[in-house]
């Protein structure tokens, strides 16, 4: 295979012609060029105006735009990025303004505004301003409408068509990226033209997607009516221009322009035909793929579709829709079915042009609802591929037979079925970033509520927040001058981000202080817009800037919270009377905040998680050199560590001795409130460096063979799954990449929106030798060839799940056990990993799956998990399953940028993986002896051996005999009772045994004197400097504090007074605490006995329940108090039961 040699990532900016692989984002930004060179070519000094708001699935588009700086200037195409969208939108219109005023320094500008869906909407008044008063003959306006039909990252569905049409503006609608650089050029030159701005829609299927595309400046050309007779001082802006003059030209000319425009260069065209048509297919955009897609699906070629009489025809401009080609496509038709997404746009006024047509002659028209009024291609939602296969064969087959379409059918039917019996529940939803400041900051007061507005903030009201409702962009806070009046609650905290105060969210504050209600505005001040990549917010405010607007609208009681209050100098600016509270302060301040009267303002200042990872790596940021390490002997597993920090970095491991906790290093962004957990298992490691336990130099591993790659002469299907925020999307990227360096056709589309947040990720790369093969860039049902699992729980998904098909499609999954981030707060939550496993197995077939535990080798092996997933890349183009070579992906790699030894490694050894998973295993097994407490017993002896062990190393022979004469009595009980049984006996010995060696300060003592502690820090950590240990001794009153290494001196000091345990002169042994721990003991001695006498084979179920509930009492201090308080009330509660059943 030939890899072409000069391929760079700036050729999509700076290659004349031929192809170039970029994302609908990047073709955006390369627009403008190509724009300015056919004007340049034309004899046309023009410049280029950029300038909107962002928002998904525009969310990247300003970064783009940041980065091809240098670029776009060589153009002479300014970047402005707006205030807000309205704003925005006003620049724009002034660009076309230039030639009205004296001393233009251009011929013209060609503007470009962007925004999202509801940024269309608050900018309407803009646009029909701008658009009556028209364009510049040399200028034009394009106006990029960037919806979220399925809203994945939205509080709205959103649709543009109707706004567009109630300003008078032309709507096109690409189906692609091609057709972005294409469509975009047509709206230039149709809005010089006919004097109109021209929208243009840009979902994720186009923006999100990438491909393989041609940007010659020259491709098209545009031809002028010459059937428009152009009235007496054309179609542009002028001025002086009376208000119903500009309505009249809007009306009478420049709409009937815009349509003979379109006419004239052939934007709608009939794409498939059949000498004897019978049925027809009206569509645009998205829903063009999806349409082509469908009839792949269906086995319907343009053979095929001419045996059958289909007829298609592709819209370009939706509105206004262009008579004269309606009327050639409908001419014979029996049948017209409209697909498009959403509310109709298309269908409606096809209906009218038809409407006066002679009956006989004049074809039924459905689309969202069909004749008898069934509502077949929904508005709500987004339509798919499968969806709109049924709809078609469902109207063909009124006329004509098709083996092909009914087995087709037959399969999809026995597909959903298949997949309706498979339970789901188990799911990803999106969630603050490991160290994210809004896991702090978004806490209320109990008692107390918030409300939600935009930003990454809003997923506070799926968490334990007490985070009700939200509003639009700048509106928050506004709703509680409605609710106050007629409610008893006297305050709210509202959430506002820092970026949206500064978009309009100000004026609401400003209209809080005029309706004079009590609230509390929390502006919370991240340094960064987090839910679109991390850029800066416009106008660059401070905290101090902040605090001085607000306090001169009226604000009197203000308080700035951050994790480093002392940062802020005497002379930083401040208004007088602000205070300042550290975060761990947060609770106490909201309660007196919440009793003042009126508006006070809570300025949160911590820098984004997410930002701080980048500005690290970057060098623009210092990174602590410290890390947080769980001894996981001491943990005892009570989730209070995920309840304080909220953190997805704190994950849960499986031991012997029961669940533990530990830190995902590679994903823990050294936010720390982790620590603040009411347990001394925590451990700062200062000066860490974290350990790799192999490099590829010193590795004995034999050569290695070439794989048999398969074809891709049909679209070769790739589904790349994953959670927000690990790197997924590169993996897309990279094989993209590979595809266009080997002259494939491709495309590839990232589903993430608000799940990049540690939500569920989804990529569909489609690659194929034939670029004209590829329609939808979705993977339709059952057309995946290659799953590359890089998470089980989505790949698990019923939307994962539907791409796969026994006997065509391979997978390679990553088996790690990585818990949904709703575990924070649920930590006895179970993970379904064996039943994911069987389910993708059916669905594959046969032994076409692979499990492995990429996560933990990669990260053991290169020292960070976001080397899992190029390891599985490699993983799979070892086994045969992707359509590349070696060369080109190793190539894709080092152009990315990113990483690119590491990846190079990562690749290496998942295809050693492949060929040697053993090896490989061994390569990374960790030192020997260390981890034993992970090992599960195998059997019943050896669980109760162990314990007997543990027992007397924690106390002396004594306690172990105790524990053993007490579990016999229950083992023989239960040989009587239930013979074919040993859980009794298992719950009896697990529980007993943690009650007898609750961990006081002896236990914690030793078990950091123990020398596997060392140990499995050394796993984790090639060397550090310094240790300090998180401790909360009781009398040093509340909170925890940092010990140092004189701490760990002193452990074997204090393990070595065991003896001392509940003796009268045990010094630490008269609290409460240390009390009810041996109370429980005995307590549950008793229990034992009781279950012993009353053992039946009709209550021995139960009786497991009852020998089990003690696990449940877990923590340190008040979170064992509590947890002891529910046991005894569970306790009670099954004792009696177990005795009415014993009767």
């Amino acid at each position: 295979m030939t890899i072409a040699a000069s391929v760079t990532l700036d050729d999509k900016y700076v290659q004349d012609q031929g192809r170039v692989y970029l994302s609908g984002i990047q073709a955006l930004v390369r627009l403008p060029m190509i724009q300015h060179l056919r004007d340049k070519a034309a004899g046309l000094n023009t410049g280029g105006f950029i300038s909107g708001y962002r928002g998904s699935p525009l969310g990247g588009l300003d970064k783009e735009l940041w980065h091809a700086e240098k670029f776009l200037s060589g153009h002479d195409i300014k970047f402005q990025p707006g205030l807000n969208e309205d704003l925005a939108a006003t620049a724009v219109w002034g660009t076309q303004q230039i030639g009205l005023f004296p001393h233009p320094a251009k011929d013209g500008v060609f503007a470009m505004w962007y925004g999202k869906g509801p940024g269309v909407d608050r900018s309407v008044d803009v646009f029909k301003h701008g658009n009556s008063t028209g364009t510049a003959p040399h200028g034009g306006v394009l106006v990029l409408a960037g919806d979220d039909h399925g809203a994945k990252s939205s509080t709205l569905a959103h649709q543009s068509e109707q706004v567009f049409m109630a300003a008078q503006m032309p709507v096109l609608n690409p189906a692609g990226v091609q057709e972005l650089i294409d469509y975009g050029l047509f709206a230039w030159a149709l809005s010089r033209y006919c004097g109109l701005w021209v929208g243009m829609k840009a979902i994720s299927e186009t923006v999100e997607s990438s491909a393989s595309v041609i940007i010659d400046p020259w491709r098209q050309s545009f031809v002028i009516p010459e059937d428009f007779p152009m009235p007496e001082g054309g179609l542009s802006i002028r001025w002086p221009h009376k208000f119903l003059e500009q309505e009249m030209l809007l009306m009478r000319h420049r709409i009937p322009a815009a349509l003979a425009f379109a006419k004239a260069n052939r934007i709608d065209r009939v794409v498939v035909d059949s000498p004897n048509a019978r049925f027809g297919i009206a569509t645009t955009g998205k829903s063009y793929l999806d349409v082509l897609q469908a009839l792949a699906d269906l086995g319907i070629d343009e053979g095929h579709a001419a045996e059958i009489g289909i007829r298609l025809y592709k819209v370009g401009m939706s509105w206004p829709l262009e008579q004269d080609g309606i009327h050639a496509f409908a001419e014979g038709l029996d049948e017209i079915l409209v697909v498009e997404e959403k509310r109709p746009v298309i269908e409606e006024q096809l209906k009218a042009q038809l409407y006066n047509w002679r009956e006989n002659v004049r074809p039924r028209v459905i689309g969202k609802f069909d004749e008898t009024g069934a509502w077949i291609l929904p508005s709500a939602g987004e339509l798919t591929p499968a969806g709109i296969a049924r709809v078609i064969a469902a109207r063909i087959g009124r006329f004509y037979t098709s083996l092909r379409v009914k087995e087709r059918l037959d399969w999809l039917d026995a597909k959903e079925r298949q997949l309706a019996a498979i339970p789901q529940g188990f799911s990803r939803i999106p969630y603050f970033c490991a160290g994210c400041p809004h896991n702090t900051s978004t806490n209320v007061p109990e008692g107390s509520q918030a409300m939600a507005g935009i930003g990454c903030h809003f997923m506070a009201t799926w968490m334990d927040r007490e985070t009700l409702t939200y509003t639009h962009m700048g509106g928050e806070g506004a709703t509680w001058i409605g609710q106050a009046p007629f409610t008893t609650r006297k305050h709210m905290f509202q959430n506002l981000g820092d970026g949206t105060y500064t978009h309009s969210g100000s004026l609401a504050i400003r209209a809080a202080l005029a309706a004079k209600v009590d609230i509390t505005y929390k502006i919370l001040f991240n340094d960064a817009v987090a839910m679109t990549g991390g850029q800066p917010a416009e106008g660059a405010l401070s905290v101090p800037m902040i605090a001085s607007q607000v306090r001169a609208e009226g604000v009197k009681r203000i308080a700035v919270v951050s994790d480093q209050p002392d940062k802020y100098p005497p002379d930083a600016g401040f208004p007088a009377g602000v205070s300042f509270h550290h975060r761990d302060q947060l609770d106490l301040l909201q309660r007196e905040l919440r009793d003042v009267t009126g508006v006070s303002v809570l300025i949160y200042d911590q820098t984004c998680a997410a930002e701080k990872r980048r500005r690290r790596k970057r060098g623009l940021m210092p990174d602590p050199p410290e890390r947080i390490f769980i001894n996981e002997k001491v943990c005892e597993g009570c989730g209070d560590c995920g309840v304080q920090s909220n953190c997805v970095a704190v994950v849960p491991i499986e031991t012997e001795w029961g669940r533990k906790r530990a830190i995902d290093q590679s994903s823990c962004n050294k936010d720390f409130s982790c620590v603040k957990g009411f347990c001394p298992s925590f451990v700062s490691v200062k000066g860490a460096q974290l350990r790799r336990h192999a490099s590829i130099a010193d590795q004995p591993f034999p050569p290695l063979p070439d794989p048999v790659l398969p074809g891709a002469d049909k679209p070769f299907g790739i589904i790349v799954t994953g959670i927000g925020g690990t790197g997924v999307v590169t993996v897309a990227e990279v094989l993209g990449m590979a595809a266009h360096l080997e002259g494939k056709g491709v495309t590839s589309l990232d589903q993430t929106g608000l799940a990049q947040k540690n939500g569920a990720v989804m990529s569909h790369v489609r690659i194929c030798d034939d670029p004209a093969k590829l329609h939808a860039v979705r993977i339709a049902a059952g057309q995946a060839r290659l799953l590359l699992a890089c998470d089980m729980v989505v790949a698990a998904g019923y939307d994962t799940l539907a791409k796969l098909k026994p006997g065509q499609s391979m997978a390679v999954v990553n088996q790690h056990e990585s818990m949904p981030a709703t575990f924070t707060h649920a930590p006895d939550m179970d993970f379904p990993g064996r039943t994911m496993q069987d389910t993708i197995g059916e669905q594959v077939g046969g032994g076409g799956v692979d499990f492995l535990d990429a996560t933990r080798l990669a990260t053991t092996l290169l020292g960070d998990a976001l080397a899992a997933n190029m390891f599985l890349v490699g993983y799979a183009w070892q086994k045969g399953g992707l359509p590349l070579s070696e060369e080109a992906i190793l190539r894709a790699i080092a152009l990315n940028g990113a990483m690119v030894e590491f990846n190079t490694q990562a690749f290496l050894w998942g295809r050693r993986a492949a060929v040697g998973l053993a090896a490989v295993e061994r390569s990374a097994a960790p030192p020997a002896g260390s981890g034993d407490h992970r090992r599960m017993s195998q059997s019943i002896d050896e669980l109760i051996e162990r314990r007997v062990a543990h027992l007397t190393a924690y106390q002396d022979s004594a306690l172990a005999r105790r524990f053993l004469a007490r579990i016999e009595q229950v083992r023989a009980m239960e040989r009587r009772m239930a013979p074919h049984s040993q859980s009794l006996t298992e719950a009896a010995a697990r529980s007993l045994s943690k009650l007898m060696s609750y961990k006081d300060e002896y236990e914690v003592a030793r078990l950091y004197s123990d020398v596997s502690f060392l140990t499995s820090l050394s796993e984790q950590f090639e060397t550090w400097d310094r240790l300090e240990v998180h401790l909360a001794p009781p009398v040093m009153g509340a909170g925890k504090r940092r010990f140092g290494p004189w701490i760990l001196k002193a452990m074997p000091m204090l393990a070595k007074l065991k003896a001392l345990r509940g003796t009268w002169a045990d010094p630490f042994g008269h609290t409460a605490e240390r009390r009810t721990e041996r109370a429980l003991i005995t307590e549950f001695e008793g229990v034992l006995d009781q279950l012993i006498t009353g053992l039946n084979a009709a209550n021995h179920s139960l009786a497991v329940d009852i020998a089990s509930a003690p696990r449940q009492i877990r923590g340190f201090g008040p979170i064992k108090a509590k947890a002891v308080a529910e046991y005894h009330g569970q306790l009670t509660v099954l004792l009696g039961r177990f005795h009415t059943i014993g009767q």
